[in-house]
This record gives structure tokens, C-alpha cells and sequence, in this order.
């Protein structure tokens, strides 16, 4: 199955303390969204990807934030499922096609989405979504480009992840609205797992 097609929603993650790692993963399994992707922006990033990949095996944990041939090293070695970068260049797309595992290649304009699909690829992240032209853009690009498909991240909320998910170019969406700084602070799991059950039920599962 498709990375976009698995949940409607991917939690977009940073970690800075570790020990969240595990109970947070667990929390957003336990909300119907197993698709996870921790950014690589924290020194702890990697060693939390491996935890999750360890202990939460419902999980599919992914690496985000991918920005060099060395990143997509460190990230499959760890156990990410998939990799995910904010922008594209030849150099790192060959370097996370020969990592070995799905990618979503990073796009903020119609070149870039023609250069990579000149490569075969057909599934890309859209970013920064709300910035790069939200709805209206990705609107537009469905009709040249209908055989791609998109996953926006970037200022995408609850509220407005729907109106995305109903363009025929967009599988999924990509948020960070599901772990919230003060939560993860206080170890409020039950809330994280509330916003997960809710970003979930935008779409039924398959």
C-alpha cells in the first residue's frame, strides 16, 4: 500500500526528550494514525526513530526532515519505514532511491513536481503547504499533473485538513498539530491519542 493511502493524517514529530519517544508513538497507534514521521531536527532524533521501530512494531516510523545522502543513511539504519525530505535535489533524490525504502521527495513548485516525475516518482510532499500556495495551488497543479499525487505538510490544521483531503491530488496530509509542546511535557498521552482518534475519523479507514 501507498504511504499516502495507509491514514489520512502523518503525524510530523520533534523529539527532543527521548523518553517521550515510546509512549508517544504508542499514543498515536492507539488514535488510529500509525504512520509517523520524526523530523531529524534533534540530536535524538535517530535513537528515537530505532526505539519506536523497536518497541512499537505497529508503527511505521519514518525519518523527515532528510536533506542529505548521509541522513538517509543513518535514518534506514536506524529502522525508518520511509524517509521524507522538505525539498528535492538530484543528488538526495538517488540517494533515498538507493536507500531501500518509500519516500515522499519534497516540492514546492510545478518544476520541481515535473523533475521528479521525468524520474518515475508519482507520490511527493508538498511543502510548505499554507505558504507555497495552499489549496488553491495544489488545485491548480491537478491539472497538468494529474497522475501525481500529493502528501501537504506545513500550517495544515484540523480544521482545515479536510478541504486537502478532498483534492483528488492529495492522499494525506502531514501535521504537527497532534503533539502539542505542552503535552508532550507533561506526559499527557490520553490528549495526544484524543488528537489522533480525531485527525483518524477524517477519513475512514480502508
Amino acid at each position: 500500500m501507498s504511504l499516502l493511502d495507509i491514514a489520512p493524517v502523518v503525524p510530523v514529530v520533534v523529539i527532543d526528550d527521548l523518553e517521550t519517544a515510546v509512549p508517544l508513538a504508542r499514543a498515536l497507534v492507539s488514535g488510529g494514525l500509525p504512520v509517523i514521521e520524526v523530523t531529524l531536527r534533534t540530536p535524538v532524533a535517530l535513537e528515537a526513530i530505532r526505539r519506536i521501530a523497536a518497541e512499537v512494531p505497529e508503527a511505521v516510523i519514518g525519518a523527515g526532515t532528510v536533506r542529505t545522502a548521509r541522513d538517509v543513511a543513518a535514518s534506514v539504519e536506524a529502522g525508518s519505514k520511509f524517509l521524507v525530505s522538505p525539498g528535492s535535489t538530484a543528488a538526495l533524490v538517488d540517494a533515498m532511491e538507493d536507500g531501500g525504502v518509500p519516500f515522499l521527495a519534497g516540492v514546492a513548485t510545478a518544476s520541481e513536481v515535473m523533475a521528479l516525475a521525468e524520474r518515475g516518482l508519482t507520490e511527493m510532499k508538498f511543502f510548505p503547504a499554507e505558504a507555497a500556495g495552499g489549496l488553491p495551488y495544489l488545485k491548480s497543479l491537478g491539472g497538468p499533473l494529474p497522475d501525481v499525487r500529493f502528501c501537504p505538510t506545513g500550517g495544515i490544521r484540523l480544521a482545515t485538513a479536510p478541504d486537502y483531503l478532498a483534492l483528488p491530488n492529495v492522499g494525506c496530509v502531514g501535521g504537527t498539530w497532534l503533539t502539542p509542546a505542552d503535552a508532550l511535557a507533561s506526559g499527557d498521552y490520553a490528549r495526544i491519542e484524543k488528537l489522533a482518534a480525531e485527525a483518524a475519523a477524517l477519513r475512514p479507514a480502508a
